[in-house]
């Protein structure tokens, strides 16, 4: 069944607007009477049916509620140094597969890559795209937000006390992931991955200075987009729901 996400609460009509209805009557051209799981903000959800199709608007009437626990028990939070080319798109999209709540396009030292705010903007929407239309596709019941892109300092800023925040990093001499989500059990966390350049020194001190853990992956150095996606799913399978 088709998933889409509405803006306001699970109501006996419902309205969808803007692309969402341009992809039911234009794309997919769903005919009046069928059916499609809509999911609320606060990720309650229901099976409604299309009862009028107008010009940029589609009408539903909800059938029945439904009961999703699709949730990771755990907070996993991205923070992306900014990879080159596409690699964004791909790691953003299998990030929210894998179930992380949210994701901070990261600007570090060694990024490559140099965005105008204009293109700071565009390339955001287009990442939160790429996040809505992943949930869609995994069956997640709610939508990743993608954050403005920022600084490491200003990142720690915005965080709650309570995450754990690791730092991978290829240095020599640090603990490994396993060790540090073992020493550090916690409900809320925050993975930090270095752009192809990897992390400055003065980076991986910041971090330390706010408590960061500084951890490796092993003796293999691994590329951004690898380094990303290994790492949630190595705290999703400990504390969260990737091992079933």
């Amino acid at each position: 069944m088709r998933r889409f996400f509405i803006e306001t609460p699970i109501m006996d009509e419902m309205v969808i607007r803007g692309q969402d209805a341009h992809h039911i009557s234009r794309v997919l051209r769903l005919p009046v009477g069928d059916q499609v799981l809509l999911v609320a903000p606060d990720g309650s959800a229901g099976k409604a049916k299309i009862s009028n199709i107008g010009v940029d608007e589609v009408t539903l009437l909800l059938v029945e509620t439904v009961m999703e626990d699709k949730e990771a028990p755990v907070s996993v939070y991205l923070a992306q140094g900014l990879p080159k080319s596409d690699k964004m798109d791909f790691i953003v999209q299998k990030a929210v597969e894998l179930g992380v709540k949210g994701i901070y396009p990261m600007a570090t030292e060694h990024c490559v890559v140099q965005y105008d705010q204009k293109k700071q903007q565009a390339r955001r929407e287009r990442w939160q795209k790429i996040a809505t239309e992943a949930a869609k596709q995994c069956g997640r019941t709610l939508v990743p937000m993608v954050e403005p892109i920022a600084g490491i300092a200003s990142i720690f800023a915005s965080l709650p006390a309570e995450v754990v925040v690791i730092m991978l990093y290829e240095g020599q001499g640090t603990q490994g992931l396993k060790q540090a989500l073992a020493q550090n059990p916690g409900k809320s966390y925050l993975l930090l991955i270095g752009p192809e350049g990897g992390f400055s020194a003065k980076e991986v001190a910041l971090c330390q200075n706010q408590g960061a853990c500084i951890v490796t992956m092993g003796p293999r150095i691994l590329r951004t987009e690898t380094a990303a996606l290994a790492g949630v799913a190595s705290v999703m399978y400990e504390f969260g729901d990737l091992g079933g």
